[in-house]
């Protein structure tokens, strides 16, 4: 996922920061944890998030002091917590020893986790912290009590957004987050170097449009899982949120509420066909906009942002329920658009052409279920699945409810395909022969079944039991968990697997992988305890059905 490049460190554009080391850990018993929480109960009543979005009204803050606490006092630094049984599974144990073998630090301090611990390979980028790899390691940390170490993580990358950022004389968005960093140690003069890489050194030069979305993310989890507000209030934090929305909020000549990518800017970080609108960043893009609204402080600055992400808001579901949404109707009633259709009355708004639809949709659609298509753009509309797209959807309520139920069914109904032997397919179906030769530009690492072009990534084990707790469905999940610990620990912990069914190990697959690694254990404590879901997942907010007026040329 990380792409074949080497950092080097010598070359001019480099962003450093060179300090002393020494500097002994914080305590982390210092650090007082709160009590276990009531269990979760999946009929909650509408919360204070539900109503965040009412436009003249400030917005509730409730979901900051209404938290879901992670359970009890840790066991110690270097042990997970003994609860309920949780580590009656071998595989438990093992990998929260491989979660702790890649951690970083910098000062002293524990700052993240590397990719990979794969030392048979070269290391290639796999040796960095990474913003969106570290997601599931913050998680699992947050639900065993040990907040510290995401908070130095949200801290340092914060800082390093502030870093000046120039590729070839060009100079980056402002509040563009880092994919990556590294810490250099020279034991020699006594000091650390942080190497940042904001796209600079990425396969095809594509900065991360994803980053800046999961730190907004991470940033809220950890505050709902800690009921640390502080955190989140710092100046320095605000404004890092008020950069990110800037860069994304901008208004231009774009006439869509999504955000319009490029190939290779999210966890598909090289050509696969994802350009335009990719499911995968517009579902962060809203659920990073919801978690601002809860984190946004009501000041002269952040009331300007709350009102824009408002705004963007109802147009944004309005946009991806309307025209991302597929199911057996929506297919059957596209298959019969006409075409060349002009003015505000037009059925077809992007004009796609009926006889460019994939044979395979028509067998993969089910009687019941439906999914978030990969993209919409003119004349193109991409029907691929996306799992983490799809997931995120349901988390963030970017899904109504009867869409988020219609996605499990869907995942239950084409299990052999989605699954299969491993848990989950990162998209479905794989391209091949001459359109895969145009679409990856002839990518021999997105071969047929492989990597991101159909291959298994058992980090997507976490979103899909969030997923499952959300929508009242833990049983897929438990059946997806106790597939994955039949090989995961055996196999060290591979980065992806090949084949349609996930059957082999990645032809080129880092092992001890550790988001691996990370994915398992927060699906594993995820649903031992359901209430640790509350930090990934965001209620739906009843202001955002279309109650706006609208042009005619939206109309349905």
């Amino acid at each position: 996922m990380f792409g074949n490049h080497n950092l080097d460190v010598s070359q001019k554009g480099s962003f450093s920061e060179k300090v002393k080391t020494g500097t002994e850990p914080e305590d982390p018993d210092l650090l007082k944890l709160l009590d276990r929480p009531r269990s979760l109960n999946i009929e909650r009543q509408r919360s204070c998030e539900q109503g965040e979005l009412s436009v003249g009204i400030s917005p509730c803050r409730g979901d900051i002091f209404d938290y879901v606490f992670s359970p009890g006092r840790r066991s110690g630094f270097n042990t997970p917590r003994v609860d309920n049984g949780f580590e009656a599974h071998p595989v438990v144990a093992e990998a929260w020893e491989a979660l702790r073998r890649s951690l970083v630090y910098f000062r002293g301090q524990p700052v993240g986790t590397i990719a990979a611990l794969d030392n048979s390979e070269e290391n290639l980028n796999y040796d960095q912290v990474f913003v969106r790899d570290f997601v599931p390691s913050a998680l699992a940390f947050l639900m065993n009590g040990e907040p510290e170490i995401v908070k130095n993580f949200i801290l340092k990358t914060l800082r390093l957004q502030s870093w000046e950022k120039k590729i070839d004389r060009f100079q980056l968005g402002e509040g563009v987050m880092p994919a990556s960093f590294k810490v250099l140690h020279d034991p020699v003069r006594n000091h650390e170097t942080l190497i940042a890489d904001f796209g600079e050194s990425a396969i095809g030069r594509v900065a991360p449009v994803d980053s800046g979305f999961w730190w907004i993310i991470l940033l809220r989890a950890y505050t709902k899982s800690t009921g640390d507000t502080s955190l989140a209030e710092r100046p320095e934090c605000q404004k890092g949120m008020r950069l990110i929305l800037s860069l994304c909020l901008s208004e231009g000549f774009d006439t869509f509420p999504t955000l319009l990518c490029a190939d290779g800017c999210c966890m598909i970080d090289r050509r696969m066909g994802v350009y335009g609108y990719p499911i995968e960043i517009q579902a962060l893009f809203f659920m990073a906009l919801r978690c601002a609204m809860i984190l946004l402080k009501q000041d002269m600055e952040g009331k300007e942002f709350v009102e824009r992400i408002v705004k963007r808001l109802h147009a944004l579901s309005y946009h991806m329920r309307s025209y991302f949404w597929i199911d057996l109707k929506q297919l059957n009633d596209i298959y019969r658009y006409k075409t060349e259709e002009y003015s505000h009355t037009a059925v077809n708004k992007f004009n796609v052409i009926p006889d460019s639809f994939p044979d395979w949709v028509f067998d993969f659609m089910p009687t019941r279920g439906g999914y978030f298509v990969g993209n919409v753009s003119p004349a193109r509309m991409d029907f691929r699945w996306f799992c983490l797209g799809n997931c995120i959807a349901i988390l963030s309520s970017l899904a109504t409810p009867e869409q988020s139920t219609a996605i499990m069914d869907l995942i239950e109904s084409r299990w052999e395909e989605l699954v299969g032997e491993m848990p989950l397919k990162v998209c479905y179906p794989a391209i091949f022969n001459h359109e895969w030769k145009i679409t990856t530009g002839c990518d021999p690492k997105n071969t047929r079944w492989s990597y991101h072009n159909g291959g298994t990534w058992p980090v997507l084990l976490w979103l899909l039991t969030a997923a499952c707790i959300k929508t009242g469905r833990p049983q897929i999940a438990r059946r997806a968990i106790e597939l994955a610990e039949t090989r995961l620990l055996k196999d060290n912990w591979p980065e992806y697997y090949d084949g349609k069914s996930g059957r082999y190990i990645g032809k080129q697959a880092r092992k001890f992988q550790t988001w691996s690694v990370a994915g398992y254990l927060v699906a594993k404590m995820m649903l031992e305890d359901p209430s640790h879901l509350g930090m990934v997942s965001i209620e739906e907010d009843k202001q955002l059905k279309p109650l706006m007026k609208r042009s005619n040329s939206w109309a349905l």
